[in-house]
C-alpha cells in the first residue's frame, strides 16, 4: 500500500495564515489553498475578500480537492458578533484518488499550523451554504 504523504505548508502561506487569524477586518474572507503535487507543499490558491459562503463554493473545483480557511462573520441569536476561523476540506467525490489521499493526509498538519479547531468537510462543492455553516458553527457555540 502507498505510504500517506504528509505536505508540508509554504513558508509564505504559514506568514500568511498567522497574519490572517489577527485580521482586524470585520467582513467575510477566504484563504484557499491546494497542493503542489511536485513539490508536496501546500500552497496559496486564491485569497477573497467579502466572500459570502455561496460565492466560496463557486470559486471551489468540483473535482479537485481544495483546502480553505474562512473567516466569517457569525451573528449570534442573540445580536451577538464574532469572527470563528473555520477550516474546511473540499473533498469532492470525483477526485482523484492519490490526490485525495494526498490532501486527506496533509490535513491534519495544516490544521495544527494554522492553529484551528474548527474543522469541516464537505465532500460536494454544493453543500458549502450560509445555513450549512452557521448549523454546523452552531455545535460550538
Amino acid at each position: 500500500s502507498e505510504s500517506l504523504v504528509v505536505c508540508d505548508v509554504a513558508e509564505d502561506l504559514v506568514e500568511k495564515l498567522r497574519k490572517f487569524r489577527f485580521r482586524k477586518e470585520t467582513n467575510n474572507a477566504a484563504i484557499i489553498m491546494k497542493i503542489d503535487k511536485d513539490k508536496q507543499l501546500v500552497v496559496l490558491d486564491e485569497e477573497h475578500e467579502g466572500i459570502s459562503p455561496d460565492e466560496l463554493k463557486d470559486e471551489l473545483p468540483e473535482r479537485q480537492p481544495r483546502f480553505i480557511v474562512y473567516s466569517y462573520k457569525y451573528q449570534h441569536e442573540d445580536g451577538r458578533v464574532s469572527y470563528p476561523l473555520c477550516f474546511i476540506f473540499s473533498s469532492p467525490v470525483g477526485c482523484k484518488p492519490e490526490q485525495q489521499m494526498m490532501y486527506a493526509g496533509s490535513k491534519n498538519k495544516l490544521v495544527q499550523t494554522a492553529e484551528l479547531t474548527k474543522v469541516f468537510e464537505i465532500r460536494n462543492t454544493e453543500d458549502l451554504t450560509e445555513e450549512w455553516l452557521r448549523e454546523k458553527l452552531g455545535f460550538f457555540h
